[in-house]
């Protein structure tokens, strides 16, 4: 703290912001330690009056309940202590093999990350979005912005399989459909990413929108085609990234750019971590046998195949309520990570 006091402390903007972001974390930490130290004392003292007949049964364990929950959050927060945790987040969402029904199920998903989001107090935009043929979408691309949202997402990386009676069946038949979610780290301009702006190609082209005035008569959906070149093995690879955010090209620009340097920083960190393997593992053909989580929507199950961990509330994991998921990995996890 006695640093940023020191005279010349924002000369340099970007080691500034750094250190303010330190200090935020550590402020969090110590608050959440006060908080705990609290509750327990009250704990504590309810069940002393408890003794003396002061207070009733239920209001000691209402108090060892808040006391309980505090602590479980501080742990699993404990269980965020990666280089990238504490950043914000891309969430990319893609529909599988299946046409219309696997289509619709990435829509699904993608309404249960932004319940999500909201009920955490998170900012999102949707930097892309493809429309499925007759309903649902493609693909989607999300920037979800606040404390650790990369941390807590994280281990939604992989494939979300979902068995249901099809409204798209005539026969009405029970179907299998599969989307892929991948979520790398946002990063911000202080973080130091090289950009080779030889390898840079620019596409512009027109938005999309549902007609008459809704469509833009001018460029300002942005492309970039990065060529990238592994440092380390020499492999060439095309990153292509696309963003129609705003009606303003400059505004697209300077988020594509973002994105590019988000995803260049997500490949040198997994390198650095020695965790391209387990990423790569995970990045697998959207089919049976490959997925992280089915949703049956029959049988009112939704179970995490990595953990175990299940839920019969369906309606509640689809609207957002996934945190049980979210905790179970992080806590069996983090750890070997």
């Amino acid at each position: 703290m006695l640093r940023t006091q020191a005279p010349g402390f924002w000369d340099n903007n970007k080691a500034a912001e750094a250190q303010m972001r330190k200090i935020k974390s550590l402020q969090k930490w110590i608050e959440g330690h006060k908080e705990l130290s609290l509750l327990v004392d009250e704990l504590t003292l309810s069940f002393d009056f408890y003794k003396e007949q002061l207070v009733t049964e239920e209001e000691v364990d209402a108090a060892y309940a808040k006391a309980y929950e505090t602590l479980e959050n501080l742990e699993l927060k404990n269980m965020l202590r990666q280089e990238a945790d504490q950043m914000s987040c891309v969430l990319k969402i893609n529909s599988g093999a299946g046409g219309t029904e696997s289509q619709d199920w990435a829509s699904m998903l993608m309404r249960m990350y932004i319940r999500w989001i909201e009920s955490n107090h998170y900012k999102y935009s949707i930097s892309n979005i493809q429309d499925g043929d007759e309903a649902g979408i493609k693909s989607v691309t999300l920037q979800v912005e606040g404390d650790y949202a990369y941390g807590y997402l994280r281990g939604e990386n992989g494939v979300h399989r979902l068995v249901r009676v099809s409204p798209f069946n005539a026969q009405g038949k029970r179907m299998t459909s599969f989307a892929s979610v991948f979520v790398t780290p946002l990063v911000d301009e202080t973080i130091q990413v090289e950009i080779n702006p030889a390898n840079i190609t620019w596409d512009l082209f027109r938005c999309g929108g549902a007609g008459g005035q809704n469509v833009n008569k001018v460029e300002t959906g942005v492309r970039i085609r990065y060529n990238y070149v592994d440092p380390d093995t020499g492999i060439a690879d095309e990153i292509l990234i696309e963003n129609t955010e705003t009606r303003s090209q400059l505004d697209n620009r300077e988020n594509a750019m973002r994105l590019l340097r988000s995803e260049l920083y997500d490949r040198e960190l997994q390198k650095r971590m020695v965790e391209q393997a387990k990423v790569e593992a995970n990045k697998k053909k959207i089919e049976w046998g490959s997925q992280i989580r089915s949703y049956v929507f029959d049988d009112r199950r939704v179970k995490d195949h990595r953990t175990n961990y299940q839920s019969s509330d369906v309606n509640g994991v689809m609207d957002g309520k996934i945190d049980g998921f979210i905790k179970a990995y992080l806590m069996e996890f983090s750890n070997e990570e």
